[in-house]
This record gives structure tokens, C-alpha cells and sequence, in this order.
């Protein structure tokens, strides 16, 4: 089983050095056959240079496309390297790194797709304001989809081969929500794991 670990970034030189080190001595325990890759979003100041530095291949858009065009270039990248799961997360650090273990367990365990909640534990490292708006959308969405949710905007997910073959994105700000109401309508099995995440720079 190959898993793909992505990460979109666009001008996190100071930070994401770090993630990378981070996910590199977590994995280094399991006994996974992974591969890190970055995907830099146009970024102008030096984030393609110190991740190749630290051994990451980066590939890189022309010019800022944005996450949404951002992931989709992800999904082509882990569908051509015939990797079974794919993990994303984020490049300033606010998803714990020793949790994509979880997240791949799920997986093994028959899950298609798996999203790190940050709802599901007390979080004191997210504005207040974007809390309130988060949680409200996932209780629509849990209503509509018939499946219990508590974070659909979360970044840090891991899904199969299959869910990424499957479901073609076509709205270009919210594709965290499509990914899951289009894996909810294929059948696709969906779940939530709690995360504590680590306070990052202001949004």
C-alpha cells in the first residue's frame, strides 16, 4: 500500500519546514511506504527551495491558482503515482503531524474518506467567529447528508483512490464541503476523528 502526503503551500518558507520535519520522524516510526510531496501555489518567496532543500519533491503552478485548483492538481499528482490513500494537510502547522497515523488506520479499517475534526474536542486555537460559522455548516450538512458531521472545512483528511477517481470538482472555493457531499451521494463510507489543533498565524 503506497500513501501519497500532500501539501499545498503558498509562501510558508518559515513554516513549513518544520511541518516537514514534523511528518517525516512521525512516519519514520510506522511501518507505511509513504511519499511527502508539496504542492507550491505560485508562492514568491522561498517555500519551493527549502522543501526541495530537505529532500521533498515540489511541484509547483506557474502562478497562485488558489486551494481549490490547488487540490485538484493534488489529486492528478497522487492518481498518476498509483498510490492507494492520500493524505492532505495543511502547511502552517495547525494539524498535529502524529495524528495522520489515525487517519490512515481509518482507512485500513474501511473507510473511504477521513476527516480530522476540530470540533469534536474543546479547540482554543480557533477565532470564535469562524467556530460559530463552522459548526453551523456542519449541521446543515449532517441534516442534508443524513451523516453526523462536526468540521466540514477541515484541511486535514484522508481518502482512497477511489473517492479521488470518483468525485470531479467544479466549485472553486468550497471543495472541502464538495469532496464530501459527492463521497456522501456515492455511497462512500465517511467518518470524523477528533484533533486538537496548534495555534498558527491569524487568518
Amino acid at each position: 500500500m503506497k500513501i501519497i502526503i500532500s501539501i499545498p503551500a503558498y509562501n510558508e518558507e518559515k513554516t513549513i519546514p518544520n511541518v516537514i520535519k514534523e511528518i517525516k520522524k512521525v512516519m519514520s516510526s510506522e511501518k507505511y511506504n509513504y511519499e511527502l510531496i508539496v504542492l507550491n501555489d505560485g508562492s514568491t518567496d522561498n517555500t519551493a527551495k527549502v522543501c526541495k532543500a530537505l529532500g521533498v519533491n515540489v511541484y509547483s503552478n506557474v502562478h497562485n491558482l488558489g486551494l481549490a485548483e490547488t487540490f485538484k492538481n493534488e489529486i492528478k499528482i497522487f492518481l498518476g503515482k498509483k498510490a492507494d490513500i492520500m493524505i492532505h494537510t495543511d502547511a502552517d502547522g495547525q494539524y498535529p503531524s502524529e495524528d495522520i497515523p489515525r487517519l490512515i488506520k481509518e482507512i485500513e479499517n474501511g473507510y473511504d474518506l477521513v476527516l480530522g475534526s476540530r470540533f469534536q474536542f474543546k479547540n482554543k486555537n480557533m477565532p470564535l467567529l469562524k467556530k460559530i460559522g463552522n459548526k453551523a455548516f456542519a449541521r446543515v450538512l449532517s441534516r442534508l447528508l443524513k451523516i453526523k458531521l462536526t468540521d466540514t472545512t477541515t484541511g486535514f483528511r484522508a481518502f482512497t483512490k477511489d473517492v479521488a477517481k470518483n468525485i470531479e470538482f467544479i466549485n472553486t472555493f468550497t471543495y472541502t464541503q464538495e469532496q464530501i457531499i459527492k463521497a456522501a451521494k456515492l455511497n462512500f463510507k465517511i467518518k470524523e476523528i477528533g484533533i486538537t489543533t496548534k495555534k498558527t498565524r491569524e487568518s
